[in-house]
């Protein structure tokens, strides 16, 4: 059994608690797990379900995970006559000296690099010390939460230390024509300029994607060829295949050629995207309308997710049927973002913001007004909208959208405030003087 020097259980610590500060903590801490195998091995019926409700997670999507009963007793006899994988998990009712001689029974037949979790009962600082003496890789207390069992499991594959990996926003239309790829590129826009960080846009609307259009850049190469050969990409080659539109913006742009077949594979994609958010802070995955395995992969897979939808009734449909996917497959991430587009033109009946709420029990993330004049002149000159015109009403909603993705606090909301004290200064300071 592997040791190592990173233990995110703390047995001086109190037991985890349910809490949704600490999930949602642990959750963003969770790193996606690598292809390995894990096998678990439980007394208790409930560390069962906590392993497999895990298991079906997307952090560990990658991962084949299989569940068994018995605990340690019966791990020490499967692993007589079988190799052993990546990754054991040993839930055991046993305590203090009666665990450790059946953990060393264990050892006898562990291969070299086999790592090891025990599930225990005892909240003890010496058996810990035991437990890392013999080369366990974590020690974890009932009762345990999923969040924290996977943010154990990855913290045993990915470094704690160093910086996260990038997180991946999933920009998609409940119907073509929405503005969805719009949104997607100005948004990725303001985030490289407002929070000054590398954003990588991804289109992979191959056929027809407007990535290239709407940064007036024409790339000979780009994320076709990544796709079809995803084992070869590296950091050198995803260097050549990205165009750089700033000096904190890339595109990896779709080719836009009908004369190719394009079949992408979901193991292609999740592959691309991994190189890509090892290097940069932020991915903008910009999906086009359609439903294809490799779409709803990317879905279920990314950090977060856009729905754009205009107003109307197909809109309604599509994007409940998307957000009830999400809700059934992605259970331990938040909720969707829902961006209402293209509202109040005129004359044409709507569907309110109040009842698309109701009816995805959803809270709209940003309404975005019709701007014909805007969005059009800047598409038609290669522009974001903020850069064309920035007293339009939309960069204000794409910042807020940004700010909100990430997280993140808008320093511009408190300008006017700082602003309008700096214009009070000579009043005050007269004040002060007639006193």
């Amino acid at each position: 059994m592997a040791n190592t020097a990173y233990s995110s259980a703390d047995p001086d610590m109190d037991s985890f608690v349910d809490d949704a500060t600490a999930d949602a903590a642990a959750a963003e801490r969770a790193r996606p797990i690598p292809r390995i195998s894990i096998q678990g091995f439980c007394d208790d019926p409930q560390v069962a379900d906590v392993l497999q409700y895990a298991a079906d997670d997307r952090r560990l999507s990658k991962a084949h995970v299989s569940v068994h009963m018995g605990g340690i007793g019966a791990a020490i006899a499967h692993y007589v006559d079988s190799p052993t994988p990546n990754l054991i998990i040993v839930d055991s009712a046993l305590r203090g000296a009666a665990l450790l001689p059946e953990l060393d029974k264990l050892a006898e037949s562990c291969d070299p690099g086999t790592r090891v979790i025990v599930v225990g009962r005892q909240n003890d600082v010496l058996l810990y010390r035991e437990l890392l003496k013999r080369g366990v890789s974590e020690y974890l207390v009932t009762p345990i939460e999923p969040m924290a069992l996977m943010e154990s499991i990855s913290n045993l594959y990915n470094n704690p230390d160093t910086d996260p990996v990038g997180h991946v926003f999933a920009f998609i239309g409940a119907k073509g024509g929405v503005g969805s790829s719009t949104i997607c590129h100005n948004v990725a826009w303001t985030l490289s300029e407002v929070l000054k960080s590398d954003v990588t846009i991804a289109d992979l609307d191959l056929a027809f994607g407007t990535t290239g259009l709407d940064f007036n850049q024409d790339p000979v190469q780009g994320i076709a060829e990544a796709l079809a050969a995803p084992e070869r990409l590296d950091d050198q080659l995803l260097d050549r295949l990205l165009t750089k539109c700033s000096e904190r913006l890339s595109i990896f742009a779709a080719p836009v050629v009908l004369e190719r077949d394009y079949e992408i594979s979901p193991e292609a994609c999740d592959i691309v995207i991994d190189v890509v958010r090892q290097n940069v802070p932020f991915v903008a995955v910009d999906l086009p309308h359609g439903w294809a395995p490799w779409t709803k992969r990317v879905l279920l897979q990314a950090d977060e997710v856009i729905i754009t939808a205009a107003p109307d009734l197909a809109n309604l449909r599509n994007a409940k049927n998307i957000v009830d996917l999400l809700r059934q497959s992605r259970k331990n991430d938040g909720k969707p973002h829902l961006v209402l587009n293209m509202t109040n033109v005129p004359k044409r009946q709507e569907i309110s913001q109040k009842e698309f709420e109701q009816a995805l029990d959803l809270k709209t993330m940003a309404v975005i007004d019709y701007d014909c004049e805007s969005f059009s002149q800047a598409a038609n000159n290669g522009l974001m909208v903020e850069e064309f015109n920035p007293k339009a009403k939309a960069p204000e909603k794409f910042r807020e959208i940004a700010m909100k993705m990430t997280r993140r606090k808008d320093m511009k909301a408190d300008k006017p405030a700082a602003s309008a004290l700096s214009a009070l200064a000579p009043l005050l300071e007269k004040f002060k003087l007639k006193r």
